[in-house]
């Protein structure tokens, strides 16, 4: 299932997302996952995710995070939870591109596993195919 945190910098969208990362530690038997770009989160978060940086990686473009996000899943069944900080960072400001992505993750993922986002930018600059998800 794939869900959305928005609002524009400074908003305190990436302090929802540690909170919900720390908390699904709590109540999640299975693995998570955070992926951001750079370190930010990495000594924030509880050390039991996986902790990522895109660029060590080399992810660039929502093609190539599409494919690392496959990748993970298809190595490891029992992900739960992948949280992204800062998704248009990684994929670039192209908002039909991410919709695209989102669409894709979804059918890969269905009920199986969460994955969250951060998006800098208001739910009105969103194109329909992102604001989908929004929940």
């Amino acid at each position: 299932m794939i869900k959305l945190i928005t609002g524009k910098k400074g908003t305190g969208k990436t302090k929802i997302l540690i909170d919900q990362i720390n908390d699904s530690v709590k109540s999640t038997n299975g693995c998570l996952v955070c992926i951001e770009k750079g370190e930010a989160l990495r000594k924030s978060i509880s050390y039991k995710v996986r902790w990522c940086d895109s660029e060590q990686f080399d992810i660039n473009g929502y093609e190539s995070f599409y494919g690392f996000i496959a990748g993970m899943l298809a190595g490891n069944y029992d992900i739960k939870g992948i949280y992204i900080d800062g998704i248009i960072k990684i994929g670039g400001p192209d908002f039909a591109e991410l919709g695209s992505t989102l669409e894709k993750l979804s059918k890969l993922t269905g009920d199986d596993t969460d994955i969250v986002f951060t998006i800098s930018a208001d739910k009105s600059e969103l194109p329909a195919s992102v604001t989908k998800f929004i929940k």
